[in-house]
């Protein structure tokens, strides 16, 4: 039997499985799997390989620090790899943020934030937006309200969490001025009717919607999202675990609004690949955090760390923000023309390289099936893809920020293909 044979049965099968791909290796935008097939990848492992597959420099930075230190608690010493890592961060996120703590995924780093904010603020309750998706942790289900596969059978969970509508204009049938003022106006009633400023500590969102649909906010209502928690002193959160390091095309999703958290968590595309979050904050709020009252053995890991450092210099000294910015608009482009070629693609939105496609039938979410079939066809012709959203009717694309004007053709002339296979107009 086979390595594959033999072991595979052992996984276990709590893990979905949306690809029968058995991977070799992987270089930029491609997988490369065991049976020779090469194959586009505009996954990036859900948005982690930002600077694509094994991308020489974070590897030979992997590789020399692998050789120094494979493992340095933060408690116990102080490493040179975060303190470069917190020098590069303070190069690229807003100069209020200048505080900088270190853990290992999306989900810790939300749980992180979350205690940051309620032990600062001394308040207990937590708004966040429907469709968000924070994470699997006991924690974060709570705080996540895109699928109930994620929340089902575990409940009752944590409590004082409060859910209003995020400003989702298609969905909800509204110009982006009838969102704002609607999402506002139900923001304040949520204040007024469930949990009052006095005991909010936080109202956590995502700055571009993942998991829930690739939703691009209107501006309008970032700006009173902002207005609206400096008025009732409420701490604002902005979830970047997936919009951050270059995605959008710029380095966080916060900088098309010109709006500024208290709070914002980072994880994903940190590293290229590494496992490696963080909780980013102003160092006045930080101090607030009783010393020893969080932490982590494996949080800011060395290695993880060093391919932090390399990852963000390789994206800067080969602006990979600004290159996701022109493919974006390309890719954008190109997904708008085959919109007026089949109907079903209700709406193409997104920001940089984080773009979403929903399907829909007469105005409503169409079956989860075709966009499955979709991603399928696209699979069997070498394109690798994800849905998202909570009808599951939303194809996401997320390539490599590295990827080139002909790779993204290519992906166009294949999700063009397996749109006409799978849904034979």
């Amino acid at each position: 039997m086979s390595l594959y044979e033999e072991n595979f049965p052992h996984m276990s099968p709590v893990w979905s499985r949306i690809f029968p791909i058995q991977a070799e290796r992987a270089e930029g935008c491609y997988i490369y799997a065991l049976d020779g097939k090469k194959y586009l990848d505009f996954t990036c492992g859900i948005g982690v390989t930002n600077t694509g597959h094994c991308h020489p420099k974070v590897v030979e930075a992997i590789r020399e620090q692998a050789g120094l230190f494979l493992h340095a608690q933060a408690n116990i010493v102080v490493h040179k790899p975060m303190l470069q890592l917190i020098e590069e961060l303070r190069k690229v996120v807003h100069p209020s943020i200048d505080g900088f703590f270190f853990s290992n995924s999306g989900a810790e780093a939300l749980e992180g934030a979350v205690k940051l904010a309620r032990a600062t603020t001394g308040k207990t309750n937590i708004i966040v937006f429907s469709g968000s998706f924070h994470g699997r942790t006991a924690g974060t289900m709570a705080l996540t309200t895109s699928k109930t596969i994620y929340r089902s059978g575990y409940q009752p969970l944590p409590a004082g969490i409060f859910v209003t509508p995020y400003p989702y204009a298609f969905k909800l049938g509204m110009t982006e001025a009838q969102a704002t003022e609607h999402c506002l106006g139900t923001l304040e009633e949520l204040l007024l009717t469930q949990t009052s400023p006095a005991e909010t500590a936080a109202i956590l969102m995502e700055p571009v919607l993942g998991e829930g649909g690739y939703v691009v906010p209107p501006a309008e209502f970032m700006k009173g999202l902002r207005e609206l928690c400096n008025r009732n002193g409420i701490l604002l959160i902005f979830d970047e675990v997936q919009s951050g390091f270059g995605r959008t095309g710029k380095w966080f999703a916060q900088e098309h609004f010109g709006v500024v958290p208290d709070i914002m968590t980072v994880a994903k595309g940190i590293a290229s690949g590494l496992p490696l979050s963080g909780v980013f904050s102003r160092l006045d709020l930080m101090k607030k955090w009783q010393t020893g009252s969080h932490g982590g053995t494996f949080g800011g890991n060395v290695v993880a760390c060093a391919a932090g450092v390399a990852t963000i210099r390789a994206m800067r000294d080969e602006d990979m923000p600004g290159n996701a910015a022109q493919r974006g608009i390309q890719l954008m482009t190109g997904l708008r023309k085959l919109q007026e070629e089949y109907p079903v693609i209700g709406d193409v939105r997104g920001l940089g390289l984080m773009i979403g496609t929903e399907f829909t039938v007469k105005g409503k979410p169409a079956d989860k099936t075709v966009t499955k079939s979709v991603i399928l066809a696209c699979e069997e012709g070498g394109l690798l893809l994800l849905s998202c959203g909570t009808y599951d009717n939303v194809i996401r694309w997320i390539p490599p920020l590295v990827v080139t004007e002909a790779q993204i053709n290519d992906g166009l002339g294949i999700f063009s293909a397996a749109l006409k296979e799978a849904i034979k107009s």
